[in-house]
């Protein structure tokens, strides 16, 4: 296939999302830059935010982490404990069973640290692709393509590609997206996909990109 014109698409998103509010775990990585429990409180705010709005990953995070930012810290709570502080984010109860036994994982397996390869990290409960590329990006500030369901939708419909999952998406962008995209993608799309190109009712005529996305040329 011909070479991508990735900054044709890419540049316009960037105007457009410049004065939107940043998802809540980019915050949080900017918020523990520097600090040693930056991977596990990504790791433990990525599994909160599966299937959840972005305000309730939030606050359900923000009301765990009071009683720690360590997997020892978080171990010391029961699993209804973990349950009730992450109410009411999606499978609440599936989650806080996934999270304690990350974390014990974590402990016995690792030292307490979250490991920094994709392919180790997806062998942890709840975390798929997604998570795992997320805790590369977010966490350890290294190279990975987080892929949800904004990312593949607009993808698809611009036309740049076609793939019928998230990691298929995934997948194709590792051979043609350049590396200094890798990190950034998933945070701009996801925001230009909640703010303006919406999954139902997509603000096309407002878009910088109706030129050239096939949606709007139909």
């Amino acid at each position: 296939m011909p070479p991508i014109n990735w900054p044709k698409y890419l540049t316009p998103v960037k105007k457009h999302i410049k004065d939107f509010k940043v998802p809540y775990v980019t915050r949080l990585s900017r918020d523990y830059q520097g600090k040693k429990d930056l991977p596990f409180v990504i790791l433990i705010s990525t599994l909160i935010s599966l299937r959840t709005k972005d305000i309730t990953t939030e606050k359900a995070s923000e009301a765990l982490f009071k009683y720690g930012t360590t997997p020892k810290a978080l171990l010391e709570l029961n699993e209804s404990k973990v349950a009730k502080l992450i109410y009411p984010c999606a499978f609440y109860k599936t989650r806080a069973k996934q999270i304690l036994k990350v974390c014990e994982i974590l402990v016995s397996d690792f030292k307490g640290k979250v490991p920094n390869d994709l392919e180790t990290l997806i062998t942890l409960p709840g975390v798929g692709r997604k998570t795992a590329n997320l805790v590369l990006t977010e966490g350890f500030d290294t190279h990975g393509i987080c892929v949800d369901t904004h990312v593949h939708r607009i993808l698809n419909r611009w036309g740049i590609l076609k793939t019928k999952s998230p990691d298929e998406t995934e997948l194709f962008l590792r051979k043609h997206l350049p590396k200094r995209y890798w990190k950034q993608i998933n945070y701009w799309l996801v925001m230009f996909g909640q703010y303006h190109c919406k999954p139902v009712g997509p603000k096309c005529s407002e878009c910088d990109l109706n030129s050239i996305c096939l949606t709007s040329l139909g």
